[in-house]
């Protein structure tokens, strides 16, 4: 990593498509920023190439937090 360059942290929701097999990730409220990938470590590379590409474009607006995620039982 280059000296004096910031080092942010995004959270991304990762899912696995059932048609496709492949791993589907976006980070919430970051317009732009969501990827695919075969492995894991394939969408997070992904995820990262994309992000510091929107990045280069200047800071985007965040339209949301993440918070977190809920349990919710239906009986």
């Amino acid at each position: 990593m280059p000296k004096g360059r910031a080092v942010n942290t995004y959270t991304a929701i990762v899912e696995r498509c059932p048609d496709t097999g492949l791993y589907v990730g976006y980070v919430p409220g970051f317009p732009g920023a969501h990827s695919q990938g075969e492995t894991l470590e394939e969408l997070n590379s992904n995820l990262k190439e994309v992000i510091a590409l929107i990045l280069e474009e200047g800071t985007p607006a965040i339209v949301g937090e993440f918070v977190g995620t809920q349990t919710v039982v239906v009986a």
